[in-house]
C-alpha cells in the first residue's frame, strides 16, 4: 500500500489516504502532499505522473533504478535521486536502499525499490522536526537529505572503528594473516560502494541550494548549510578512510615480508648449529684411522668439540638476536 500524507499549514491533517484523492487535497491551500510508493507497479506510478504532470524520462529513471545520486531539473518539477547505507559489522558489507523523489512546488513523490530504505525513519525525522513542515516541501526534501546524509557520516564512522580494528590485529601477537585479508577487503569493497553514494551528494545538495531553483526557503537555508557542512565532512573522512585502508595492506605485506625474514634468519641459524655435528660425526664417521680411532679419547673429543662449537654458535647467533 502507498503511504500518503497531507500537510496543511504546517500540520498534519490526513494520513493514508487513496492515491487518487491526490488531486483533491492539493485543492486546498496551503497544503502539502507526500506520496511514497514501494516498487510500484507502471499503474500506481502513472497514476502518479498524470495527477501531478510527472516528466516520462523521470518516471523512467524511478521505475529501472540503479541511478547514481543526482539533482534534474524538468519543468514542473524537480527529480532527486539518493542512497542509505548501512554497514554490516559482522559480514562488513554495506546495504544500501536508493530512493527517487519527484518535488514539486506542493508535493513530494518517493519511490523505493524495496524495502531496504527505512522509511519509518524518514518519517520520525520529519515527526521530530514537525515544526519546519510549515515551511512547505523544502522542509520535507530537507528532512530527507538529512536523514540520507547522517546515515552516511554513522556508516563512515562504522568503516573506521572497523578498520581500526583491523590495524590491531595488524600487531597481534599471534598473526591472523587470513582474517586481515579477508576483512581487508570486505571492507574495501564497502568502501568503494560508500564511495559512490557519498561524494555525489555533495553537487546534489549544492544545486538544491541555488537560488534559482526556488526550493529552499529563506529560513531553511540555515538548515540545508548544516547538511551541506555534514555531507562535505562525510566525504572527507571517506578520502581519508580510503588512504587509511590503503595503509593498512601495504602495511600488511611489509609485516609479513619481515616475519618472513625474521623466521629465515631463525631457520638459518639453527642449521647453522645443526651443520656442527653433522660435519664432525661425518668426519669421524670415515673409515681411515685417525688420532683417537677406536678408542675412547676420540668419541669424548668428538662429543666435547660438538658441545662447544653448538653453544659458541648458538650465543653468537642469540647475542645477535638471529635466535
Amino acid at each position: 500500500m502507498p503511504h500518503t500524507r497531507c500537510y496543511r499549514n504546517g500540520v498534519l491533517t490526513d494520513e493514508d489516504f487513496p492515491l487518487e484523492d491526490v488531486s483533491e487535497h492539493l485543492g486546498g491551500g496551503s497544503t502539502v502532499v507526500w506520496v511514497d510508493l514501494t516498487a510500484p507497479d507502471l499503474e500506481h506510478l502513472q497514476l502518479v505522473a498524470d495527477e501531478l504532470g510527472l516528466h516520462t524520462l523521470a518516471v523512467e529513471d524511478a521505475t529501472r533504478g540503479r541511478q547514481r545520486p543526482k539533482f534534474t531539473r524538468y519543468t514542473g518539477h524537480d527529480f532527486l535521486t539518493a542512497y542509505s547505507v548501512t554497514l554490516d559489522v559482522e559480514s562488513g558489507e554495506l546495504v544500501t536502499g536508493e530512493i527517487a523523489a519527484f518535488i514539486t512546488s506542493r508535493a513530494l513523490v518517493t519511490v523505493r525499490k524495496d524495502d531496504e530504505f527505512p522509511i519509518d525513519g524518514l518519517l520520525s525525522r520529519w515527526d521530530d522536526n514537525a515544526d519546519l513542515i510549515e515551511y512547505g516541501v523544502g522542509a520535507l526534501v530537507h528532512g530527507l537529505l538529512d536523514f540520507v546524509v547522517d546515515g552516511h557520516f554513522d556508516a563512515v564512522e562504522s568503516l573506521d572503528e572497523e578498520i581500526e580494528r583491523l590495524a590491531d590485529l595488524l600487531f597481534d601477537d599471534r598473526p591472523h594473516d587470513k582474517a586481515v585479508q579477508l576483512r581487508s577487503f570486505e571492507l574495501r569493497k564497502s568502501l568503494v560502494q560508500l564511495r559512490r553514494v557519498v561524494l555525489p551528494m555533495r553537487e546534489v545538495v549544492n544545486s538544491l541550494m541555488r537560488r534559482d531553483v526556488g526550493l529552499v526557503p529563506e529560513e531553511m537555508t540555515p538548515y540545508y548549510q548544516d547538511v551541506y557542512d555534514h555531507v562535505l565532512r562525510a566525504t572527507e573522512w571517506t578520502e581519508s578512510l580510503r588512504d587509511l585502508v590503503t595503509t593498512v595492506v601495504e602495511t600488511h605485506l611489509t609485516i609479513q615480508g619481515n616475519r618472513l625474514n625474521i623466521i629465515t634468519k631463525k631457520v638459518t641459524s639453527w642449521a647453522a648449529i645443526i651443520a656442527v655435528p653433522t660435519a664432525i660425526t661425518g668426519f669421524y664417521g670415515q673409515n681411515l684411522p685417525y688420532p683417537g680411532f677406536s678408542n675412547e679419547s676420540g668419541f669424548i673429543a668428538s662429543s666435547a668439540l660438538i658441545v662447544m662449537l653448538s653453544a659458541g654458535l648458538f650465543f653468537a647467533f642469540k647475542r645477535n638476536d638471529w635466535l
